[in-house]
């Protein structure tokens, strides 16, 4: 076990580690027991009754959180022509073709998210193992691959998160920061909630909800009460 400082202590008094909470008491909780000097990130663990091993029961989206998530995220837009001001038009803080291939490939990273339209993807191809590493690949799954390009530089600029299933079947995302209104981030947390159970795989059977915690960065985690999500 991880030997915890006094600050953290302290603050795992404030919460029932054996106890679950309704969601908006569970992230006031969390709030009152964020004690770092930065604004830390509220996160969210879910763990799901599928078997991540078998691709009929990935779980995979993206999900926009009406209040965002507290960090503007770099975005990069690999496209050409009308598309690449239609990029710059939407917000885009990077947009080009070969030119921003080029820069990447010499190891420059200076972005968060990316987006390409699918006629740039026999070309982004060829940083799929660069660009795949750092998760930074553009998917149509997740929406960054499209002509539509004013849309998903939008909607990652307003809070569009991806979650996806890890090995050990759980979904970790970021619901805001610890500075936002508990209300707010409550929103965000029952609207990233909501998006999993639209995600539920048709061949996941028995409990499909099992477990969900709430924390900060460095702070203790609190547990959800799921009934009221099933």
């Amino acid at each position: 076990m991880p030997k915890h400082g006094k600050k953290y202590v302290e603050a795992a008094k404030l919460i029932d580690s054996e106890a679950t909470y309704e969601s908006l008491e569970a992230i006031e909780l969390v709030k009152k027991a964020a004690t770092a000097k930065f604004d830390e990130t509220v996160e969210v663990a879910v763990r799901l009754g599928v078997d991540p091993r078998k691709q009929d029961q990935a779980v995979r989206g993206v999900v926009v959180l009406p209040h965002g998530t507290g960090k503007t995220k770099r975005v990069l837009v690999f496209a050409k022509g009308e598309k690449a001001k239609e990029a710059e038009a939407a917000g885009a803080d990077f947009v080009g073709d070969q030119d921003l291939i080029n820069k990447i490939q010499q190891g420059w990273f200076e972005f968060d998210v990316c987006v390409a339209t699918p006629d740039m993807m026999a070309e982004v191809g060829k940083l799929g193992r660069v660009l795949g590493g750092k998760g930074l690949m553009p998917n149509p799954k997740a929406g960054t691959v499209t002509f539509d390009v004013t849309k998903a530089v939008q909607e990652i600029k307003a809070g569009k998160i991806e979650y996806r299933l890890d090995k050990a079947g759980q979904i970790h995302a970021p619901i805001g920061k610890v500075s936002f209104d508990a209300e707010k981030l409550n929103e965000n947390f029952r609207t990233l909630v909501e998006a999993l159970n639209r995600a539920k795989p048709a061949a996941a059977k028995g409990i499909y909800l099992k477990n969900i915690a709430v924390s900060s960065t460095m702070g203790p985690s609190a547990r959800v009460n799921v009934q009221s999500f099933r």
